[in-house]
This record gives C-alpha cells, structure tokens and sequence, in this order.
C-alpha cells in the first residue's frame, strides 16, 4: 500500500475523483435553490422524485374586464409536476395552484401568450398543457335586441287548448360582448314551457337565450337576465285530415308507386266560425318536376288564413317506380353439347340491351353485372337454330330484354 501512495498516478486519481465529487456537490446545491429545478442534494442522495399530472384545472383570465372581452382562452389546462414527493403530493390533494393568463398590458387583436402559475413550490418543475394560446382581445360592445317567445310543448297541451295573446314585461334587453359576438347574434328568445296547461300564465319568470343565425348559443352577458312572461291558455280547436297537393310532373322514366304522409290528421286552432268551415288541411303543393328519387321531404302545411297548428310542417314519404336501359349484359351459353361452339348470327353479337322496372331505390346502382343472360342449347344439334333468351336479375325486379330471341349456329370446334 505505501508503494500505491509513492505512485503518482495513483494520487492524480484520487485528486481527480475528489475534484468530481466536489463538482457535483456544488452543482446540486445550486440547482436546488433555483426555480425550474426538482433536484436536490437530498433527493439525489437517499431522496425520491415524483410525476403527477393534474387535470382540467381552471384557467383565468386578468384583463380589465368591463372594457375587454377575450375569445380563444380554454377552460381548463393540465399541469404537470416534477420534483420532490414532499414538495408534489400537498398541491396535488389541495389543488391550490393558480393557472393564468395576463393580458393586462396587451392591446386589442390577436396575441400569442404563455401561460403562467403561481402558488406553486420552487422545488417543483412545472409543465402546462397548452404552454402557449392564441387569443383574440376585442372591445366590449353592447346593442339592444327584440326577444322573441317560443312556446315549447304545444302538443301536449290539453286537448282543444292553445296559446292566445301573451305579454313580456319587456320585449328588448341590452346584450354586451364582444362587437364580432354581438354581429352573430341571430336570436334572442325565451322558451316558455306550456305542457298540460289549462289556465293561463301569470307572470313567470323566463331566462334570455341568444343564439347565432345557425342555432349555436352564445356566452354573451345580458340584461335583464331574465324577463317576465304572461300567457292566455284558451280553446277551441279541431282536428282534420291532411292531404298532399302536387303540382307538375315527373321526368321520364319515373313514376309513383306510393306517397305515404306521417301525419295523417292535425289539430287546428281558430275561431269557432272559421273551424266550422274546415274538413281537411293540404300542404303545399310539391314540386314532382324535381323529384328524381325515393325520398321523404318535408312539407309545409297550406294553412288558412287566421288558423294556427303546432304542427306546421309535415314528412311526406314518395316511393318511385324507375325504367332504366342496361346495355351490355352478355348472354351465356347454356348445355352446349361437347366439341361444339356457338356463332351469333342475328343479332350477331353475344351482348343484348334489357329495360328493368322496380322501385327507384334499387333499379338506381343495378348493372349488366347484375343480371345473367342465357340460352339453353340442350338438345341442339350443329346448323342455324332460333331460341329464346331468358334473363335472371335480382328479386322484385322486371326485367324485358329488348331481343326475345336470337339466331345461332352452332358448329363443330
């Protein structure tokens, strides 16, 4: 041993190995004061590090809020810790952490911004899911809109009860958001609920609803929030049957084998003296110049003047026979005798044309390769014979070849 510390490679060793140590003492240390480091001496040495990753924790915003209206800002992000288990496992029972956003120094339009946190242990590195958004910072804007009434659930109204007049105690409210929000606005409606009903509203309090063109509601801030609504629940009614009108006629080839209504009969509301005047409702006329197809189309119901039904629109189902042409369909040979073969004569080739007839919904895709063409030359001997072609297609189909029979001779190979 005396002979290893005479050696002066060995004492460069030790010095050297001491020299590291001391580095990454130093290093650690260091890190361990510093924010966006988990590791400490502690934790490298006897120590652990834990990952946990915290959900849908809310996002906030800090902006001015009576000037500005900010859109493009999620709900919720996902944070994730790294570091030490004593520093993690606190934030993760209390949830205590503050996720935001700081738009207070930043002007109208679109901005890029990161998101920062507080509340949050320095020992502790932290990760958000987005880092960053895109934002869009506009001026509040504010107009006044008229609000609409839709009375839901007429049909379940007692029978021979409707709505009569009604009455809001304000018929605008102030809407205020953005000035691109506000342009959207396409509805401003209560929804007043009228099932079972048979005495009238007496002023019930409803929520405002705003919706764009499209149906899409919208986080505006209104007021008042709320309006209060009055409502006269009265008779008569009556119901009658419905009828379809039709006005022209369909292209060629087509024609209806049904017209089927789901609403066989509705209930009108009106006067006594104009529902006594009244047998049947028949919609508007449909168009059969643009009916090319099987289909159910929507109907609106032809209503007299002063008549009223909750159901104003009907389903008319119409089922179509078609008569298509498919050439090309190549006619098979049948119980040829051996060694011989066959030549067609007239017409003198092995392809014919049929016309097929069925419901418009399944003559629509059929091809040649959808039908079989054949000759039965069983029996036949070698010369010129004239047989009858058959055809097999699909079921609930009309097939009728454009040639019944054909002219073949049949010769040795």
């Amino acid at each position: 041993m005396d002979n290893w510390f005479r050696s002066k490679w060995f004492i460069r060793g030790i010095s050297l190995g001491f020299a590291i140590l001391l580095y990454v003492f130093v290093a650690i240390e260091e890190a361990d004061t510093a924010e966006e480091s988990p590791i400490s001496f502690t934790t490298l040495f006897g120590g652990s590090t834990q990952t946990e990753t915290l959900r849908d924790i809310p996002l906030n915003i800090r902006i001015d809020s009576e000037d500005y209206v900010v859109s493009g800002v999620p709900e919720t992000v996902s944070v994730t810790l790294v570091g030490p288990s004593s520093a993690v496992t606190p934030v993760v029972k209390q949830r205590n952490l503050e996720v935001f956003i700081d738009l207070r120094d930043l002007e109208e339009g679109e901005h890029e911004v990161e998101i920062d946190y507080e509340n949050i242990s320095s020992q502790l590195q932290v990760y958000i899911e987005p880092k960053t958004i895109d934002v869009m910072i506009e001026k509040r804007a504010s107009d006044v809109f008229n609000v609409t009434v839709d009375f839901i659930n007429t049909d379940k109204l007692p029978e021979g009860y409707q709505v009569g007049e009604y009455k809001l105690n304000t018929d605008t409210v102030t809407i205020t958001s953005s000035k691109e929000i506000i342009d959207r606005i396409g509805i401003v409606k209560v929804f007043v609920d009228v099932a079972g009903l048979k005495e009238s509203i007496n002023k019930r309090e409803l929520p405002v609803n705003v919706y764009d063109s499209q149906g899409n509601e919208l986080a505006v801030r209104v007021e008042p929030e709320t309006v209060i609504i009055s409502a006269d629940i009265e008779n008569p009614s009556k119901k009658v049957p419905v009828s379809v009108a039709t006005t022209g006629e369909l292209k060629d080839g087509l024609a209806i084998t049904s017209m089927e209504i789901d609403t066989k009969e509705v209930e009108i509301f009106a006067i006594s003296e104009i529902l006594d005047t009244i047998d049947e409702i028949t919609t508007e006329p449909i168009d059969l110049s643009e009916i090319t197809q099987s289909e159910t189309i929507k109907v609106k119901l032809a209503l007299p003047d002063k008549v009223d039904t909750p159901e104003s629109v009907v389903e008319v189902e119409i089922t179509l026979e078609q008569t298509k042409v498919i050439d090309a369909v190549s006619v098979n040979v049948d119980n040829l005798a051996t060694g011989y073969e066959v030549n067609f004569i007239e017409p003198n080739t092995e392809y014919i044309s049929i016309s097929v007839t069925g419901n418009e919904q399944d003559v629509r895709e059929l091809s040649a390769d959808d039908f079989r063409a054949y000759l039965d030359a069983s029996g036949l001997e070698a010369g010129r014979r004239t047989v009858p072609i058959e055809v097999s297609g699909p079921e609930n189909i009309d097939v009728n070849p454009e040639v019944k029979e054909v002219i073949i001779e049949i010769v040795e190979e």
